[in-house]
């Protein structure tokens, strides 16, 4: 066991450690990186050395969190966080036994994202004003986004090298750089294809931009907010008072599949979800719903 003489350094080392080895994102890492300046400073204040900090010493942490009003799910990312930063300094020598090992979490109740229905995608596609120049381009974001399942960052960074038309596929850079094939329905097909036809081919494409699918009116890759932008008008247009992002319609894709009789194990695979467990959750909203459409119509749940 040694003493650490640089937290900075260390700090650094553990992003490189998480990106390098364990395929984060930088993003991710970095996002795990402040979780850990939050314990450093208690730590700090506290008069305990980070090598030195026992069991107790991360509870009392993880309780101050409460007290300033961080959320459950907030709390369980931080201490995760912080897990994997004692892991890293028991690998590196700094620690002999990992205090992290008996810390409890938060209890977080489980969360059933928001879900469209059919009629309300189909709602918001018709919604699309096609005489304006960006229309084909949000059809066929609209269509590629809730067809293939797809996070609003592999959106974005889709390249038309990763497109096989003909084949009927997409191969999507998820996270960790982990590529996965997800089908491409008949629909999203036509509707880049007319992107590509009518939009695409008359643009000035900025350099860098040159194999990027979806371009914003400069010719350059659109933005996370630009999405998140189209999504929410399209949402109002229709009159769908759900609160929802480009995300709830990779949650409409997999429940609506799962709904449709499609296997678990295939829904992860074109989620790209590492874990089972995580996929799961579309199981609970499947039950949730059969729940509400019993109280909903079953004769015994209405008064005579």
């Amino acid at each position: 066991m040694r003493d650490i003489t640089d937290i900075a350094d260390v700090k650094r080392r553990f992003v490189g450690y998480l990106t390098l080895e364990k395929g984060m994102s930088q993003n991710t890492a970095l996002a795990y990186s402040d979780d850990v300046d939050k314990l450093t400073r208690y730590l700090a204040d506290s008069g305990v050395a980070v090598e030195r900090a026992s069991t107790d010493d991360l509870e009392q942490f993880v309780c101050t969190l409460s007290d300033v009003g961080i959320q459950p799910r907030s709390q369980a990312r931080i201490i995760s966080g912080v897990k994997r930063f004692y892991k890293f300094l028991r690998m590196e020598g700094y620690m002999d036994t990992d205090p992290t090992e008996l810390l409890p979490g938060p209890r977080i109740g489980r969360h059933l994202p928001e879900v469209l229905t059919v009629a309300e995608i189909d709602a918001m596609i018709a919604a699309i004003d096609m005489s304006k120049p960006e229309g084909q381009r949000n059809r066929a974001i609209i269509e590629t986004l809730y067809g293939c399942g797809l996070r609003v960052s592999e959106l974005v960074t889709l390249k038309m090298s990763q497109l096989y038309i003909d084949e009927r596929y997409v191969i999507i850079q998820g996270k960790g750089n982990k590529q996965r094939v997800v089908p491409l329905s008949p629909v999203a097909i036509e509707q880049i294809n007319l992107y590509l036809e009518q939009t695409r081919s008359r643009q000035v494409v900025q350099r860098g931009s040159e194999d990027i699918l979806f371009l914003n009116r400069r010719g350059a890759m659109l933005t996370r907010q630009m999405i998140f932008h189209i999504v929410k008008q399209l949402c109002e247009l229709a009159g769908i008072r759900k609160v929802i992002s480009p995300h709830t319609l990779r949650h409409s894709f997999a429940t609506h599949l799962l709904e449709g009789g499609a296997n678990l194990r295939a829904i992860q695979q074109m989620l790209g979800h590492e874990s089972i467990t995580t996929t799961e959750i579309y199981v609970h909203i499947d039950r949730s719903r059969l729940r509400d459409e019993i109280l909903a119509h079953h004769p015994r749940n209405h008064p005579a």
